[in-house]
């Protein structure tokens, strides 16, 4: 008997987002937890990050707070996903790349993303949308031809195991 293949497998847009929300648990804060993946144009990850302290800043040593005195909060200290990513990347040039990130990226992320030459943005979520921050990036970006969607998956999750059984 002839077996054919499966047919209920991820299709790109949903793997390379599983890998940004993935990266996403490598991140040390409380509140908000980002993954980014960057991909050439031949399915191939080139580069990931997640939002969290520089090399060399430990994160016992800084706040991790939201509120409060500017120095006392994270947003001083705190590298986001996307720009980890491009740091991270394994060396190549980015050019004609795309990004997946769980947000939609800020402003300061936008520069590096356009800078780095990235040309598409997929994401998850926009829920801060009506910020400065979101209008400032959605503006350079659409200027500097950056291309943006919001990814539309088939499935609600994917779940992973590390029982051997499973595999």
């Amino acid at each position: 008997m002839q077996q054919s293949k499966r047919t209920n497998y991820i299709n790109w847009d949903e793997y390379f987002m599983g890998i940004a929300l993935l990266s996403a648990k490598r991140s040390k804060d409380p509140a908000t937890q980002v993954g980014a993946c960057i991909v050439n144009e031949k399915n191939k990850i080139v580069g990931a990050g997640y939002n969290g302290m520089p090399i060399g800043c430990s994160d016992d040593e800084f706040p991790w707070a939201k509120t409060g005195d500017m120095l006392q909060t994270k947003y001083p200290y705190v590298c986001h996903a996307e720009l980890n990513a491009i740091l991270n990347n394994i060396g190549i040039d980015l050019h004609g790349c795309r990004i997946y990130t769980a947000l939609f990226p800020c402003n300061e992320c936008a520069k590096a993303i356009i800078q780095s030459g990235i040309t598409e943005i997929i994401y998850l979520s926009d829920k801060y949308y009506a910020t400065d921050s979101f209008i400032a990036s959605k503006m350079m970006l659409d200027k500097a031809g950056v291309n943006y969607r919001k990814i539309q998956p088939t499935l609600q999750k994917i779940e992973l195991s590390f029982n051997e059984g499973d595999v």
